[in-house]
């Protein structure tokens, strides 16, 4: 399976990787140390916090060398009047008769909630490649789909700005 991401999402995957490595890690191990020595373990809440953290780290570090090692790298290649990969994009919802502005990002830097909406999720998908005055239907499912139109477009570049996903 390859994930799409850009270089700025491959650079911040690296970042945290290394940090995770080389700085988390060895601070994990010593806080695992330190708590098993409290004795019991079975009773020792401090030891399984220090090795619940020590295995979620661990688990992260697998997601992030997996998601480097099967990235194809991707890069907009929108006009200058369309809906592409990292632009603002102010959305009418005649519905709900509101605007919203919504920035189009990679899977693994989304978060709806400050606007920030995946290429792959069905807005995302929908939406990129329209134009300012297009009216369009997201298809969430087979029985719930609304109507939007594109009001304006702010081109924009990958800065950056938008962090990667945690869990």
């Amino acid at each position: 399976m390859y994930d799409e991401l850009t270089r700025e999402d491959l650079r911040k995957m690296q970042e945290e990787l290394d940090y995770r490595r080389l700085e988390l890690m060895p601070e994990l191990i010593e806080e695992v140390k330190r708590t098993r020595a409290f004795g019991d373990l079975s009773e020792n809440f401090e030891y399984k916090a220090a090795k619940q953290a020590q295995n979620k780290n661990r688990s992260r570090i697998r997601y992030l060398e997996g998601m480097i090692k099967t990235a194809k790298v991707i890069e907009d290649r929108s006009s200058a009047d369309s809906v592409g990969l990292f632009d603002k994009v102010e959305i009418y919802m005649p519905e709900d008769d509101e605007t919203e502005i919504i920035q189009v990002v990679t899977t693994v830097r989304c978060d709806p909630r400050q606007g920030l909406i995946s290429k792959e999720s069905p807005f995302g998908k929908t939406v990129l490649g329209k134009k300012v005055g297009d009216r369009f239907t997201v298809q969430v499912s087979e029985s719930y789909s609304y109507e939007a139109e594109i009001r304006a477009i702010t081109k924009g570049e990958d800065d950056g700005s938008a962090p990667l996903m945690q869990y």
